[in-house]
């Protein structure tokens, strides 16, 4: 299992460092959670950047939206080439794999800065 504090670093890193991200991402600005079963990781985004990574949030953490996935939902999503209908957060939910809660709207503000970071994934991993 990789280390949970390890995985932050490189998901921040890599964010931080996306070009794509730098070019388009002025206002992009939420907080959301990842609950991968069994880590849980807040992601706390100012201005396209990786302002902080809490990953051992209590239970009354604030953030705008949650994705939550069982852990081998995450791992196919990490994977290089996922299989059909994990390609993304749309079509897994769809699939009623993945749930999507909390502010959607500032998840739909954010959209497009949101994908471009969760693809990242497919780079560096998950931590379960």
């Amino acid at each position: 299992m990789v280390n949970l504090r390890d995985w932050a670093v490189r998901f921040s890193d890599a964010s931080d460092q996306d070009q794509t991200i730098a070019a388009m991402a002025r206002y992009f600005t939420c907080t959301y959670l990842l609950d991968m079963g069994t880590a849980k990781v807040i992601v706390r985004m100012v201005d396209g950047k990786v302002h902080e990574m809490n990953i051992d949030p209590a239970p009354m953490d604030p953030y705008d939206f949650a994705l939550r996935a069982k852990p081998d939902i995450w791992r196919e999503f990490a994977k290089p080439v996922p299989a059909p209908m994990y390609h993304g957060i749309w079509a897994a939910s769809f699939r009623r794999d993945l749930k999507l809660e909390g502010n959607i709207l500032v998840l739909m503000q954010n959209l497009r800065n949101f994908t471009v970071q969760f693809e990242l994934l497919r780079k560096v991993g998950v931590p379960v």
